[in-house]
């Protein structure tokens, strides 16, 4: 991944995606924001005990990165709602207190200057473009996304509403749990057994891989898809982690159409 720095503040680009003139993204850390301890520093995550003036301010920090841009966020329930944004108020500057958020777990958009945003705290991010039709989509998935193949549904939701090309689409997988870190003890009772062959003898699981292998189920080509290759967990001091520790904050996955 490549490494930016927009007005002191940090963030990571897949490379693929930032070679597009098209569209702008970003997997931003938890540093260079303003929320104390423990949801240092740059946490954009309401409802996790931070204080809600901090967060907005954090949120306005991630925006000026894209130069004041309508940030659309989702409150996200780990489901499988794929949302496509057209007329859904996003947050700018001009609007900084939009109405209540949107309830889903992937957004699809194919309009300039929405900007859609995924919070994250060991969970994937995977962000979506595709050039042709110029459609971009973000998607939080989580063990429990996973095993509803919310990627998959993301990506067939682009095809048949907005007449993408799952050929042409461009995939980036976003930092989360590693495949030595996503530890599942009940893994009996939680993930069906189909997934079991992402387990290794230690009841780990290679959630990126399946994130790949759902990607290329969907014919996205494996050409088109980069995995950060980055562990929330085993990076706790960049990224926010729920089980390094548990009461956290959520760092931002954003793409938009410029």
């Amino acid at each position: 991944m490549i490494q930016r720095n927009i007005n002191g503040v940090h963030f990571y680009q897949f490379s693929h995606l930032a070679a597009c003139a098209d569209i702008h993204h970003g997997i931003f850390t938890r540093n260079d924001g303003c929320s104390p301890p423990p949801f240092n520093s740059l946490n954009v995550g309401h409802g996790v005990g931070d204080d809600a003036a901090g967060v907005e301010i954090n949120r306005r920090t991630i925006g000026d990165c894209f130069r004041g841009a309508e940030l659309v966020f989702a409150r996200q329930v780990h489901g499988r709602q794929v949302l496509f944004i057209a007329d859904f108020p996003g947050r700018s500057q001009a609007n900084p207190h939009p109405a209540e958020p949107i309830v889903g777990d992937a957004m699809v958009t194919d309009q300039p200057h929405k900007y859609l945003v995924i919070q994250v705290a060991d969970c994937q991010s995977v962000l979506l473009y595709e050039p042709v039709r110029r459609v971009v989509a973000n998607v939080h998935c989580g063990w429990r996304g996973s095993i509803q193949n919310i990627i998959g549904r993301t990506v067939a939701a682009m095809v048949e509403q907005l007449n993408c090309n799952s050929g042409d689409i461009i995939a980036g997988i976003g930092p989360s749990l590693g495949p030595s870190c996503a530890e599942f003890i009940n893994y009996k009772t939680e993930i069906p057994q189909a997934y079991w062959n992402y387990k290794d003898s230690n009841h780990h699981f290679d959630f990126w891989s399946l994130s790949r292998d759902q990607l290329m189920d969907a014919d996205v080509p494996s050409k088109n898809i980069e995995s950060s290759g980055l562990c929330t967990r085993c990076r706790a001091e960049e990224f926010f982690s729920y089980r390094t520790e548990k009461v956290t904050g959520r760092f931002a996955a954003v793409i938009g159409i410029n």
